[in-house]
């Protein structure tokens, strides 16, 4: 063989070789897709354009989809020790529930299962603010009273646009949530669109662990009578004998009435506001609800009330919401209470929580709520008696007009409406 030949052959048989390995591999790569595909028209019963019309996946949905593509990642990326499996299974989990397209379903890794039963009963670290996701943008439902959110200045109906200048439109509740808790002493700075303000806010708010109290009472003394006072600040789990509690220590005394102020208050337990509501009414419904299918479900007081004489004012603004919007919204159906303030927040659906295996949990929608006298709470909120502003200035400078118009109508039976 000649030197030419043998060179010519060197480099040809190289050449040949890849190009054999690459045919090779892709007549593998294509009959495994043929085997996918082929099980796939399995599942979804029936042959793509060369026979039967297969049924539309987006109603006849095979799980086996998700675990086919799981292996064939598993057997097929270039790195499989990069491969995080538990955090690629919550994100799929997550990604599924998220499509649903409803704020309040939600999948919760254990680390956020934990933190959210840390925040019913009080105990958290961060900045102290109800979260929702509302139109793809995450707003504020209510600062917590007394937390760095709330010292800080951030109001309900506030939008997140970044986190430590990172733009987090479009992203997850769950997503802008991680990036906002952290450790106590820390910092983070959010990016506020106001409504009603020409250019973007910025807070830079320094974390703190979150203790809420979940009930704090006292007695309001004016020249003319006094009044007893209630802030239910959220439902924890101790909501209801703490209120309980309060009420007994405030029927000590001779007053005239009864201010119950749910502000700022993003909610909780339905069976802690139908307990709540059975404080103040001998009988009656408190709140119906309404599941996908069947009749509504109608829940009524216990009839066992401890307070059912004294004329009774309920405080709500735009960061009441959910059970606060039940408590409220039975009380005035019933013309139990005169409710004052702004418009509550207008959350009116059910959540149910399913804890998964590995201490996960999810959160589903499984139902709305109706007042007495069948407003849906989640189109049209609580809308008060009298309604009364009390603007951000007035709030940072613990002024507060809603109050004063509470204590003033109880006292002297004035209507002070101020807009």
């Amino acid at each position: 063989m000649s030197r030419a030949i043998r060179i010519l052959t060197c480099i040809l048989l190289p050449l040949f070789t890849l190009i054999l390995g690459w045919q090779l591999g892709m007549a593998m790569q294509e009959r495994e897709l043929q085997d996918i595909q082929k099980n796939l028209e399995v599942l979804y019963g029936g042959q793509t354009a060369s026979g039967t019309v297969v049924q539309d996946p987006e109603k006849e949905v095979n799980p086996a989809l998700m675990w086919g593509v799981w292996r064939l990642l598993s057997k097929n990326y270039i790195a499989p020790e990069k491969m995080k499996t538990q955090e690629m299974l919550y994100g799929a989990v997550g990604g599924l529930v998220e499509a649903v397209g409803d704020p309040y379903t939600v999948f919760m890794t254990p680390t956020e299962n934990q933190q959210f039963h840390q925040s019913l009963q009080g105990r958290l670290e961060g900045i102290g603010a109800e979260l929702t996701l509302r139109d793809k943008q995450v707003v504020i439902v209510a600062p917590l009273k007394g937390s760095p959110a709330a010292e800080a200045g951030l109001a309900p109906e506030d939008i997140i646009v970044k986190v430590n200048d990172e733009d987090v439109t479009g992203k997850s509740l769950v997503q802008v949530v991680e990036r906002i808790r952290g450790p106590k002493g820390t910092s983070v700075t959010l990016t506020i669109d106001r409504p009603g303000e020409e250019e973007f806010l910025t807070f830079t708010i320094v974390r703190n662990e979150i203790r809420v109290p979940s009930v704090e009472y006292e007695v309001k003394k004016t020249a003319t009578g006094s009044v007893g006072y209630i802030a239910l600040n959220q439902f924890g789990d101790d909501s209801v004998e703490e209120v309980r509690d309060a009420l007994h220590e405030l029927s000590k005394e001779d007053l005239t009435g009864l201010i119950f102020d749910v502000r700022f208050n993003g909610g909780g337990y339905l069976e802690g506001a139908v307990e709540l509501v059975s404080f103040f009414l001998s009988e009656g419904k408190v709140v119906s609800v309404q599941r996908r299918t069947g009749e509504p479900i109608h829940h009524y007081v216990t009839g066992r009330p401890i307070a059912s004489d004294i004329p009774v004012v309920v405080l709500i603004n735009e960061g009441s919401a959910s059970a606060s919007e039940i408590l409220a919204g039975a009380l005035q159906d019933h013309k139990r209470a005169t409710v004052i303030g702004k418009k509550s927040f207008g959350k009116g659906t059910v959540q149910e929580v399913f804890d998964l295996p590995g201490g996960s949990s999810i959160r589903i929608t499984t139902a709305k709520w109706l007042t007495p006298n069948g407003k849906d709470l989640g189109s049209e909120g609580v809308v008060p008696d009298i309604a009364v502003e009390r603007t951000r200035e007035e709030i940072q400078n613990k002024i507060d007009p809603q109050l004063d118009a509470a204590i003033e109508w109880l006292v002297d039976g004035e209507d002070v409406t101020k807009n």
